[in-house]
């Protein structure tokens, strides 16, 4: 059994960990993944050369670059039962951020939220494709990895569409305290998530904490949309809360057309 470890510099969000798990399903000779995804490295437990495992990990274009192959004696890993009880722990908390999120949007009328809301369920979706991919074979993968990336395709499209209606109409404005108070919930929630991954002796656990909404993306659109509200106030005007979320629709297209990529 070999060991090879890979630094991908685009890793930060739990769609890269899917896909990877999703590409590298196809080479048989691999016997475990391990990520690592808080400091965007991979763990790949082999047989045999590593050649193509490289050129699918190439394929993806993350920014891969292997650090090191060796010899290991480890032969046990996780079972897909494991796996599939850390994706339903993920999923769940994943989707009470969409319906938290959701709901304070719509009752603020902050596009801002809205729009992190929908990335928390493209996320959910996507570790909802993984729980009933698990063991499954790669053209079931493929299939499905194809109706994710459609489905957030979707739901940015008719966000992008709002933010046109609203952009153009005479909207009133989003409610600033609203946007701040859930937002500052949502940075307080990762705080607490990053220490315990610091903490945690499990690692395992630890990266499927962090691969969910604890990431380096979260925080930075957490981040903009308090920003976003601050502006509301200062400027008294809607087009701040309308900017931070067409930004994160963006970042919703650019998940999706990486889990296409998978479907190819």
């Amino acid at each position: 059994m070999n060991k090879s470890v890979f630094e991908i510099s685009k890793m930060d969000c739990p769609s890269e960990e899917n896909l990877i798990r999703m590409k590298l399903d196809e080479i048989s000779s691999i016997k475990n993944l391990d990520f690592d995804i808080p400091n965007r490295k991979l763990t790949v437990f082999h047989e045999g050369e590593i050649q193509s495992i490289e050129e699918s990990l190439d394929g993806l274009k993350l920014g891969t670059k292997k650090i090191k192959t060796e010899e290991t004696d480890q032969t046990e890993f996780e079972t897909n039962a494991q796996q599939k009880k850390l994706l339903w722990y993920v999923l769940a908390i994943n989707f009470i951020f969409f319906i938290l999120e959701m709901t304070t949007g719509i009752i603020s009328k902050s596009m801002g939220l809205v729009a992190d809301s929908l990335d928390m369920l493209a996320d959910s979706f996507v570790y909802g494709i993984s729980i009933f991919a698990v063991g499954g074979s790669v053209v079931k993968k493929k299939k499905i990895a194809n109706l994710a990336g459609y489905f957030q395709i979707l739901l940015a499209l008719i966000g992008f569409a709002e933010v046109l209606r609203r952009f153009f109409g005479s909207e009133t404005l989003p409610k600033f305290q609203t946007m701040i108070i859930v937002s500052i919930f949502a940075l307080i929630a990762n705080g607490i998530c990053l220490f315990l991954l610091q903490k945690s002796k499990s690692k395992q656990e630890a990266h499927m904490q962090a691969s969910m909404i604890f990431t380096s993306n979260d925080v930075i659109i957490n981040v903009g949309v308090i920003i976003a509200a601050i502006l509301v106030k200062w400027l008294n005007s809607s087009k701040p809360d309308l900017i931070i979320g067409t930004i994160v629709f963006i970042l919703v297209v650019q998940g999706a057309i990486r889990i296409l990529k998978i479907g190819k």
